[in-house]
């Protein structure tokens, strides 16, 4: 079983298409299949759950489906925390915060501190997030402590690097599912994903449910982890 098992959450968008209806209307659809994964992910004892929710290139979109996102984003952390923290949920997020409303930081840090002392599941969300610019971030922080004479730059190895990223405190994800067909990472954890094990299904967001996650797992568990050794 995968300790850790990240999400790229895709196809809300042509799944309201094929349904005539606005892009929101798969958005919500796709808050539906959320919470469906969080329960396959505590039901199957993954510990770590990473959710890819709002990439930093999702600021490009039109306004209106920014401004549906950000209020479904809003609806989602005032009804379904307390359930979360009810479920043994430990929250946390990764990428920029900052970016959006104040309100949606208060309650994101909010439902962290809410949620903090929590064991059964990991979720981390990321949002506003972007891989290059995670490691850009880490690369100027670790310059900082050098120049501080906080780290000899000299003994900067993949370890110590790993320290300064975003997800210093969790394991890399042993497991990357994308959903809707496509089969790339979309700057999603690409220090992390270096040797995840790769899962890519057709199914749409909004219809993935727990036989699909299930799907996954038991793909996973036929693969054959290396690491780069040789096969024995």
């Amino acid at each position: 079983m995968p300790a850790h098992v990240a999400v790229i959450m895709d196809g809300n968008g042509r799944w309201a298409r094929a349904r005539g209806l606005p892009r929101v209307a798969g958005h919500r659809a796709g808050a539906e299949a959320v919470r469906r994964t969080i329960r396959a992910a505590i039901s199957h004892g993954v510990r770590w759950l990473t959710l890819y929710a709002f990439s930093a290139e999702n600021w490009r979109r039109s306004p209106a489906e920014v401004l549906d996102l950000t209020g479904l984003l809003r609806h989602y952390l005032k009804n379904e925390i307390a359930a979360l923290a009810a479920e043994g949920v430990r929250l946390s997020v990764i990428g920029e915060p900052g970016r959006f409303a104040a309100d949606i930081q208060a309650d994101l840090a909010a439902a962290e501190r809410l949620t903090a002392g929590n064991e059964r599941l990991n979720l981390t969300i990321a949002l506003s997030y972007g891989a290059r610019a995670e490691i850009v971030a880490a690369a100027r922080a670790a310059a900082a402590a050098a120049a501080a004479g906080r780290l000899d730059p000299q003994q900067l190895d993949e370890e110590r690097f790993g320290r300064f990223l975003a997800t210093a405190a969790m394991p890399d994800p042993d497991l990357i599912v994308r959903t809707s067909g496509e089969q790339r990472l979309s700057n999603f954890l690409l220090w992390q994903a270096a040797y995840s094990e790769l899962v890519f299904l057709d199914v749409l967001w909004p219809d993935f449910a727990e036989t699909d996650f299930s799907a996954a797992l038991a793909e996973y568990r036929r693969r054959e982890r290396r690491f780069g050794a040789r096969p024995g």
